[in-house]
């Protein structure tokens, strides 16, 4: 069985609202970095457990060319942004090789997994730097710090949404009985378009799961620095 990693972000509204020139260019920067690392994080997981097909297609390298999709990077999020609506996007898939996968099932749900978990740690860096190094976030690197931290929780949990081809989908599948596994591999043909459609379809609920789980995570941010 193959796999192609998938990785999708999608903003809500009052991210980009009346944002300034450095908060645009630090979304911008921001993002791009995230979704590098997250992507790399599939293929060295991939990597580490035995398949090679992200590192033979150049996936392992920072280099941001490698991992851009001219029309999911590029041209979905500006469309939707000029259209006013919620911004979404995603990266070129990683290949990977499920056959070549040691602990099979599970082991693709660590692949999965890898993006998430390098965003969650991204989203502590970009607070602990803004909290300590920025006066609890104050000035323009204070701003580029909450940009950080957002972006990397909303990549996150939005990824980790149990819908194919989301990441979340891999833990589900590691789980799930064979029947649910075939209905899985169906729907995941249609996995783009799934999203998108979940996107404009239930923008109004996914806005609030975002926006509830990132209170959740920079509370828990606060209290690790004992606030």
């Amino acid at each position: 069985m193959s796999f192609r990693g998938s990785s999708f972000l999608c903003f809500e509204n009052v991210i980009i609202e009346d944002m300034d020139i450095w908060g645009l260019v630090f979304v911008v920067v921001i993002t791009l970095i995230s979704m590098v690392l997250h992507e790399m994080a599939h293929g060295y997981v991939a990597y580490w457990l035995g398949d090679q097909t992200a590192k033979l297609s150049g996936r392992l390298s920072p280099n941001p060319l490698n991992h851009i999709d001219p029309v999911m990077t590029i041209v979905v999020p500006v469309l939707l942004y000029l259209m006013g609506g919620p911004i979404f996007g995603g990266a070129k898939p990683v290949p990977i090789n499920t056959r070549n996968l040691r602990f099979k099932e599970w082991g693709m749900a660590l692949v999965g997994l890898a993006g998430p978990f390098t965003n969650l740690i991204l989203a502590l860096i970009f607070f602990l730097l803004g909290y300590f190094t920025a006066g609890n976030f104050n000035g323009v690197w204070g701003e580029a710090c909450v940009i950080g931290v957002s972006v990397n929780l909303g990549f996150m949990l939005f990824n980790m949404l149990p819908i194919p081809p989301l990441d979340g989908s891999r833990l589900l599948y590691a789980l799930a009985p064979d029947f649910v596994r075939r209905f899985m591999e169906t729907i995941e043909r249609y996995g783009t378009t799934l999203v998108f459609i979940l996107v404009l379809m239930f923008g109004s609920f996914l806005s609030g799961y975002l926006y509830g789980g990132r209170m959740w995570f920079i509370e828990m941010f606060y209290h690790l620095v004992g606030l």
